[in-house]
């Protein structure tokens, strides 16, 4: 009987230290979680979804980059055309100059 207790003393020996193993993982895991969880909370850690986030910054980038160049483009053509109604308008004010009053009369 003796030899009996002495196993039942080591097997809950060892089922003890395993339990104590477990309920240290986790409190290990629970403090991570807590600790993450605050640090989320607290507005010191990083945003839950980093990828979709720098994602979205490199499609703004590049819309602005899209959009820059459409404007330069505008540019171009409104420039364009106050150039060619500049000299229509002087071709007209040249052409107006040479006509007399009574010519003017008759247009």
């Amino acid at each position: 009987m003796e030899g009996s207790l002495k196993a039942d003393l080591a097997n809950a020996t060892a089922r003890s230290a395993r339990l104590a193993d477990r309920v240290r993982q986790l409190e290990e895991r629970l403090s991570k979680a807590l600790g993450e969880e605050i640090w989320q909370t607290s507005g010191l850690g990083p945003p839950t979804d980093i990828t979709a986030l720098n994602s979205r910054i490199s499609q703004l980038e590049q819309r602005n980059v899209d959009l820059a160049h459409a404007l330069e483009e505008r540019q171009a053509d409104l420039d364009a055309a106050r150039a060619a109604n500049r000299d229509l308008t002087h071709a007209l004010n040249q052409k107006l100059c040479h006509i007399s009053f009574p010519q003017m009369r008759a247009l």
